[in-house]
């Protein structure tokens, strides 16, 4: 009889001890989905949509822009840093991927073309990948063109945009020469942003020279958000018409 009870009280135990496992287990679960969070409240479960299945790196699909809540709301959020909330249609980070139609590329595919095109050294890893040096995700403008657009009327868009969003409302023929035919200080602006933006061939994966002759969701165009913003930054409209643009430099006012 004392035999059968400890028998009996060992198989309690177990029961107890295999109990206590199962709720550890459920609650680490349940932590781990609450986990599983991005900024602006987007859950795992509604990045599917964002992230597909099996891929460890978010691609941003273009084509579910309108319709991906989620996505959009991401895409919002990420503006509002720099102030605007049109000019780009997406702002995707380094190590992202970016869809329009039936093409993806990565992030960093676009920033190593342009760097070379800049004549800069890409160090790569014995696996063929970009060396990052533990270097923190950067932000990139992505707008899709479309056609019948140019890259003056995309940029100055984007810098409407922005002034707008400052309360600086921005005269749509601002970027026109002033009556002595000399550049306005937009429209030098304009120029200058010229050479610090890239457009990408997607289908041909490398870097276009211009935005013509283009079938529908073949290009876009690069901005390095926080170059082409701490630029932006700097400018007081007030002065505006006295930048200077010698074809390479931007001079900005110095304050008095």
């Amino acid at each position: 009889m004392p035999k059968k009870t400890v028998n009996g009280s060992k198989k309690r135990i177990g029961i107890f001890v295999f109990s206590i496992l199962v709720i550890a287990v459920i609650i680490a679960v349940l932590k781990y989905r609450s986990d599983q969070k991005i900024p602006g409240g987007v859950s795992d479960a509604e990045l599917k949509t964002i992230i597909p299945a099996g891929n460890s790196k978010a691609v941003m699909d273009y084509n579910n822009l309108e319709r991906d809540k989620a996505l959009s709301s991401l895409m919002q959020e990420r503006k509002a840093k720099y102030g605007i909330d049109t000019g780009v249609d997406m702002i995707v980070k380094s190590d992202e991927s970016l869809k329009v139609g039936d093409k993806t590329v990565s992030m960093q595919e676009i920033i190593d073309e342009t760097r070379l095109q800049r004549g800069e050294l890409i160090e790569k890893d014995m696996e063929g990948s970009t060396w990052k040096k533990n270097k923190k995700p950067e932000d990139f403008g992505i707008h899709v063109v479309l056609p019948g657009e140019n890259i003056w009327n995309i940029h100055f868009n984007l810098l409407k945009n922005y002034f707008d969003n400052r309360q600086i409302t921005l005269s749509p023929l601002a970027d026109e020469p002033e009556k002595n035919g000399q550049s306005s200080g937009v429209g030098k602006i304009l120029k200058f942003s010229e050479k610090i933006v890239y457009i990408y061939n997607l289908k041909e994966h490398k870097l276009a020279s211009d935005i013509n002759l283009i079938q529908p969701l073949s290009k876009i165009v690069v901005y390095h958000m926080d170059e082409v913003f701490s630029l932006i930054d700097q400018i007081d409209f007030k002065d505006v018409n006295q930048i200077q643009f010698d074809g390479d430099t931007l001079w900005m006012p110095q304050e008095q």
